[in-house]
């Protein structure tokens, strides 16, 4: 019976992920083709389950076929496939490359179950390449780092069991298994740096060095050690400088007080743990010259490749601009609501009125919700006399650009009743009381909405 040679340097899965279902990102080039097929012969991961994604960019005349490629492969294989297409914005700011890793990144979290492993194919070549890029930009311990074999992906794992295997033993690998594999011209165009250092540089660095590829995975997995040890210190420093205890925002004052060195590796991950690009040395510099020290009536911001930090009081808060564009209720829109449903708001929100039971309950009069529209003025309890809606916000510390997704209920003789569920009338309460009900405002930020018994 014909023996599978194996592949050197194969990197286990940690216990915690040992037995997790695997989702393979198949481009169907060499690298991903050979992760898919000796992924395939592994019956244990067989057992746990195995399925494919390709993510289309559209950005070959061929891309179709290599999508119809793609299938045909896990086919044979009898392994699940799954098609993404996927469109790259040109005014993103990330250039080609990162344009297209951004939405190919997007895609695999998306098609990533919960608790599954995501495989991906980057070999020890690659590793190599990604080392020389990070020096060539001046990264710290932690771009030196790398890519890491393992770590938390969208809702489970990212996995990369090739990253000690050059990609020699992959072709001989792929020759001896008489695999077929897609040849992208794209990887041969040196005006992308990562090509140029591929097809240019690495061939003279071996020529002198041999190993030059193992030396700079090394110093990648150093780097590692040196960057874990300074996170550890960092999610310390980050935990002492939020504004509130399970908020984003960083309080300016706390920031203020850390060394800038430390400073600026806590600025650096708060961003990251958002999910933001990564915080260029320009933003640092101008949120050590602009944003912590300015006074309290200026908004100062600093904006880079669709992120943007803003001040607002003694905070420095953090968002993706299309997340919070995308959260902002249309300025027209309205709706009647009778309390009798979870109300569906335009922006994926949702408020409902539920009693002690999770049960939902009819209002005692039918309302109007609608987007703020300036000018709203509210009783609260205990209050004889209405305040406006819009310092009524500034004293709840909600800031400015996070209004425009407040929904405003409005009864039936266009008093203002709430502002979401964090500014409720006198008249609303007494009657929530009574009841024992409450009103919630469900913000879809990745939490459950709101559940009717």
């Amino acid at each position: 019976m014909h023996e599978t040679p194996a592949l050197p340097m194969w990197l286990p899965r940690p216990r915690e992920a040992a037995s997790t279902p695997v989702l393979v990102g198949l481009s169907g080039g060499l690298d991903s083709t050979v992760l898919l097929h000796r992924l395939a012969r592994d019956s244990a991961i067989r057992a746990s389950g195995l399925r494919a994604v390709h993510v289309n960019h559209g950005l070959h005349p061929d891309a179709a076929c290599w999508a119809e490629h793609a299938q045909a492969l896990c086919a044979a294989l009898n392994i699940e496939c799954r098609v993404v297409v996927v469109r790259v914005p040109h005014e993103s700011g990330l250039g080609p490359e990162g344009a297209a890793r951004r939405a190919r990144r997007a895609a695999f979290a998306d098609a990533l179950g919960v608790g599954e492993t995501l495989a991906l194919a980057q070999h020890r070549d690659d590793q190599a390449e990604t080392v020389l890029l990070r020096a060539l930009r001046a990264s710290g311990p932690d771009g030196l780092a790398a890519m890491r074999p393992w770590r938390n992906f969208a809702a489970g794992w990212l996995w990369r069991p090739l990253l000690d295997t050059p990609r020699a033993a992959l072709q001989a690998y792929a020759e001896r298994e008489g695999l077929r594999w897609i040849d992208d011209p794209s990887n041969r165009d040196e005006s992308f740096d990562r090509n140029w250092l591929r097809h240019r540089v690495l061939p003279l660095l071996r020529e002198r060095w041999p190993q030059a590829d193992a030396a700079l995975a090394r110093a990648a997995a150093l780097s590692a050690e040196a960057s874990d040890l300074l996170i550890a210190d960092d999610e310390i420093a980050l935990a002492k400088a939020r504004a509130q205890p399970h908020g984003n925002a960083l309080s300016r004052r706390a920031l203020a007080a850390l060394a800038p060195e430390r400073r600026a590796r806590v600025l650096r991950r708060w961003t990251d743990t958002q999910g933001l690009p990564p915080l260029p040395a320009e933003g640092i510099a101008r949120i050590e010259r602009d944003l912590l020290p300015c006074a309290d009536d200026r908004a100062p911001v600093f904006a880079w490749h669709g992120a943007r930090i803003a001040v607002w009081r003694d905070a420095l808060y953090a968002f993706d601009e299309a997340a919070l564009s995308r959260s902002a209720l249309p300025p027209e829109w309205s709706a009647d609501w009778d309390g009798r449903a979870t109300l569906a708001l335009p922006n994926d929100d949702a408020l409902a009125i539920v009693d002690a039971d999770g049960r939902a309950r009819a209002l005692p009069w039918p309302v109007r919700v609608h987007a703020r529209r300036g000018g709203e003025r509210i009783r609260l309890p205990g209050r004889s006399h209405r305040h406006t809606l819009k310092h009524l916000l500034q004293d709840a510390e909600m800031p400015p650009w996070e209004r425009a997704r407040l929904p405003v209920i409005e009864g039936p003789d266009g008093a203002t009743l709430a502002a979401g569920d964090r500014i409720v009338s006198a008249e609303l309460d007494a009657w929530l009381r009574a009841e024992n009900a409450e009103l919630r405002w469900h913000r879809n930020d990745g939490a459950p909405p709101p559940r009717e018994a």
